[in-house]
């Protein structure tokens, strides 16, 4: 909608004057304006939006490619206003059995969803606040004139600046608020932050750096499709106008998660499937208005009248929309009924353990107390194959879990490290980097990039993985699931 609008064009344009060192832009418009557009939006628009502007402003097409995948990453586990954690952690439980459990030690579902989603956020913001540094330092080696990491270093107070301006607001609002608003809070705050110290040159280098004039770039480089940066550059509304709806999106779910009289209005409109295929006990169920996609949803058709958008803008608005959503949701309709097959074998005459549980105790067995270095790699693998953080939670989170009681160590942060692996996994996920080459017209170069994306992936996972086993082996951390 907002693209349609003309609201994005506006606030790409805001972008463009900050700076003319290269480094700086590809921070501010890769790292914390695609940041927030993956905390907004999620599914791949991030990469759609922030390559082609990186492109229409003069940067060669796969270095555009390369830092529109590299940002996803820490923003990404709590993408879509927390669609990993609220609808891929949430549904690759056993919700009942867990429930049951956490009852019984004294606890209750929200409480521990609540767990992961700080655990999941104070990991990403140890591990990700050198994002940005390592986008500038792969941007710097692979598409500068000199080809050195030197350039990459001499911004080094700047990238951390940055990386802290997004991690340390995104780890407070997950500890605080919930798995809605971190990337989205993060991101806005950041950019607040970072473009004004850019404007006055706070950490900055003295000498710009910039790209070799463009006619001396490898034809690997450039994409096929041409970026008009005039398209760009005017100006079709307000920036105050441009960025409501998603001031409108950050205040609406604030107000519904701090709301109890909100919420439980919100909550009382729930559809509800019991006993599904006439098994007792197979039960789903959902609440539309207060899920997240609902608000969005109810901000999505506002914008028309707050853009005053002619019909047709909007009617390709809903099309083009329509098409992404059946993109995304022909993977789930057929994920989440494996997913749910998977969870509930368990429920069977001859009293065989579901296939997640026989599957945790053997990897248990196998590989025993190092697992929760290995435990993101699996969530990785998973976003690799799937091309999605949310659905690698949901394949894997029951299977984590039961290695985790399996182990006697705790679950909350086996699956914190799962939603982190997934998050990283996004920055070689194949679906993800075709979607993303298309963009900026590089489709068949998808190699180049992956062997690009997979030292920071590795990174990602390895360091999570680290930070896990030292919590649970040497600092001894527990949660309510553990007796």
């Amino acid at each position: 909608t907002l693209k349609h609008s003309g609201a994005i064009q506006s606030i790409r344009a805001g972008f463009i004057t900050i700076s003319p060192d290269r480094r700086v832009q590809a921070i501010i418009i890769a790292w914390l304006f695609g940041s927030f557009i993956e905390g907004a939006s999620g599914f791949g628009t991030t990469a759609a939006i922030a390559a082609p502007l990186l492109v229409a402003i003069g940067f060669p097409a796969m270095a555009a490619l390369m830092l529109g995948m590299l940002v996803q990453s820490t923003p990404v586990s709590f993408g879509a206003v927390g669609t990993p954690i609220i609808i891929g952690i949430t549904g690759g439980l056993d919700s009942d059995a867990v429930s049951a459990q956490l009852l019984a030690n004294g606890s209750d579902w929200a409480t521990f969803i609540q767990l992961i989603t700080s655990q999941v956020a104070i990991i990403h913001a140890i591990v990700g606040t050198i994002m940005p540094l390592i986008m500038v330092l792969m941007l710097t080696r692979f598409f500068g004139q000199e080809k050195s990491w030197k350039a990459g270093f001499a911004i080094l107070p700047f990238a951390l600046f940055a990386g802290l301006a997004f991690t340390i607001p995104y780890a407070a609002t997950g500890v605080l608020l919930g798995p809605e608003f971190p990337s989205m809070l993060g991101g806005l705050v950041g950019l607040a932050i970072v473009t004004t110290a850019a404007r006055f040159n706070f950490l900055t280098p003295k000498t710009t750096w910039d790209f070799a004039p463009a006619k001396e770039w490898p034809s690997q480089w450039l994409g096929s499709i041409e970026m008009k940066l005039d398209n760009i550059t005017s100006k079709p509304m307000s920036s105050l106008k441009a960025w409501l709806p998603y001031v409108l999106v950050g205040i609406l779910l604030v107000i519904s998660r701090v709301s109890s009289t909100v919420a439980d209005a919100l909550k009382a409109v729930t559809v509800k499937f019991p006993n599904i295929l006439g098994e007792v006990g197979i039960n789903a169920d959902f609440m539309p208005l207060y899920l997240p996609g609902g608000i969005l949803v109810f901000v999505a058709c506002s914008t028309y009248f707050l853009h005053k958008m002619q019909w047709q803008n909007f009617r390709s608005a809903l099309d083009e929309s329509s098409r992404v959503l059946l993109g995304a949701g022909f993977v789930l309709l057929f994920t989440i009924p494996m997913v749910r097959i998977l969870i509930n074998s368990g429920i069977n005459a001859a009293d065989i353990p579901s296939m997640p549980i026989a599957m945790a105790r053997y990897v248990a067995d196998s590989v025993g107390d190092i697992y929760p270095l290995l435990a993101p790699g699996i969530g990785a693998l998973g976003a690799f194959i799937a091309g999605s953080n949310t659905v690698s939670n949901m394949m894997f989170s029951q299977f984590q879990l039961g290695v985790a009681e399996n182990l006697g160590i705790s679950g909350a942060l086996i699956l914190a490290g799962q939603a982190i692996g997934a998050a990283a996994g996004n920055m070689i996920a194949i679906h993800n980097v075709v979607a993303a080459s298309a963009t900026v017209g590089l489709l068949g170069q998808e190699g180049t990039t992956l062997r690009k994306t997979i030292w920071p992936t590795l990174y990602y996972t390895l360091f999570t993985g680290l930070i896990v086993l030292i919590a649970i082996k040497i600092l001894g951390i527990t949660d309510p699931l553990m007796p």
